[in-house]
């Protein structure tokens, strides 16, 4: 059974930076597909940066680019976010989600799927507030 544990949310200034950890179990990383996406109480989900951990082929939602940096370590099992010059709009629950390899579909595809939260697999959310 695949499972998702997020860690690494808080509270941070603006300006200031986060590493948020995804650790993955019952999974190999590289059959995987992974990504973050954010949400919060009456606000629309969206799509924050996904993964392909074959070949660590990237994608950022348009908010972000330049500042959040997703990677991967196949042997700890874990996906990372690096999320750096905060904003207090960047205030939200991150999720991590993932969706195995298809062969039926391409890897932006499947991009686009997880990062929309639509799949089976996600974890339980790490809070990011941005405040000062």
């Amino acid at each position: 059974q695949l499972q998702l544990t997020e860690s690494g949310g808080g509270l941070v200034q603006p300006g200031g930076s986060l590493r948020l950890s995804c650790a993955v179990s019952g999974f190999a990383l590289d059959d995987l597909v992974l990504g973050w996406f954010r949400q919060a109480p009456g606000k629309d989900r969206e799509g924050v940066s996904c993964i392909s951990s074959k070949d660590g082929i990237t994608y950022y939602g348009d908010s972000v680019k330049g500042r959040f940096t997703i990677s991967r370590d196949n042997a700890q099992n874990t996906v990372y976010l690096q999320m750096n010059s905060l904003k207090p709009e960047d205030t939200f629950v991150y999720y991590c989600a993932a969706e195995p390899y298809s062969v039926s579909k391409t890897v932006q595809s499947m991009c686009v799927f997880v990062t929309a939260g639509m799949g089976d697999y996600r974890g339980q959310g790490t809070q990011v507030t941005v405040s000062s």
